[in-house]
């Protein structure tokens, strides 16, 4: 730790209270009264005379009525917020609409425009959702028609074709197998729409890459939770009905650094996933006879 001069500490106090005075729009007169201290105790705080200091009391009311840190103000920190304030600017939770119609989504793709984006969704990724899916998914969910959902996808996909941002995605095995089949969450969706789904993603896939990689891992090995990281900027992890947002630098490089490991386990690489998605279309039946049939 290199302790700081008592001189260079008072210029630091000194500097950062006068442009902080400037920020805040707060005179002498003004700060005192706030304080609780008479003009002249302010006066020689910025005077430049002498290496004075506040007592810790002048310092912590001189942080508060400019809406900043007393370290900061000290020189024990480059960072203006007080803790409280970077804890909430760091985390925060948002209510989730469970749909690609999310305006939050929306604004969080706008924000990150020109970054990679980095996405594990929790079924399929809305962005290569054919409309016959997204119907039949978003139908259940209130305040949010399936028209709408469409509309937002096709934007998203808009985004793709002019290349904004490069997306990266990781779906288990398991997902797709389950979604070739019908069967769990994807039960009662017809064959033929399970076929088109395939289909176009194989097709986007192959026309957007290396822009848009799709990698397959296995859960059984692996695991992830449902997770966006915007670039340089956000990690998102969706919890079902809410957003935790991680805007600290530290949390997002972490996220990061797990999708990159998704990446480095992955049993199919985006290169080949086209491929392997049209093999996993033979695998869809011609009809539902079968699987309804043994429906319980």
């Amino acid at each position: 730790m290199t302790i700081m001069d008592k001189r260079v500490r008072a210029e630091t106090f000194r500097t950062r209270l006068q442009s902080q005075m400037g920020a805040s729009g707060l005179n002498r007169s003004e700060l005192a009264r706030a304080c609780g201290v008479d003009r002249s105790t302010i006066a020689q705080l910025l005077s430049g005379g002498d290496a004075r200091l506040p007592n810790a009391h002048l310092a912590a009311e001189c942080a508060g009525a400019l809406g900043v840190s007393a370290d900061f103000l000290l020189g024990l920190s480059d960072r203006p917020e007080r803790p409280g304030d970077v804890l909430a600017a760091a985390v925060s939770v948002t209510e989730a609409a469970r749909s690609s119609a999310d305006e939050q989504l929306l604004d969080w793709h706008r924000e990150a425009a020109g970054y990679k984006i980095r996405h594990v969704a929790a079924t399929l990724p809305d962005v290569l959702k054919t409309e016959e899916v997204l119907s039949w998914e978003y139908q259940s969910f209130l305040g949010k028609t399936p028209q709408q959902a469409i509309g937002a996808t096709q934007d998203r996909y808009e985004w793709l074709g002019e290349q904004l941002s490069d997306y990266e995605m990781a779906v288990s095995l398991g997902e797709l197998h389950a979604f070739a089949a019908g069967a769990g969450y994807y039960r009662g969706l017809e064959a033929g729409v399970r076929r088109r789904q395939l289909e176009k993603m194989a097709d986007v896939l192959d026309r957007h890459y290396p822009s848009v990689r799709l990698f397959l891992y296995d859960a059984r090995r692996v695991f992830s939770a449902p997770v966006t990281v915007f670039g340089p900027l956000l990690g998102v992890v969706y919890v079902g009905r809410f957003y935790l947002a991680f805007r600290s630098r530290d949390r997002v490089r972490a996220l990061s650094q797990h999708f990159d490991w998704l990446v480095r386990e992955a049993e199919v690489d985006a290169r080949h996933t086209p491929e392997w998605l049209g093999g996993l279309v033979g695998q869809v039946p011609s009809d539902d006879a079968g699987q309804l049939a043994h429906a319980p």
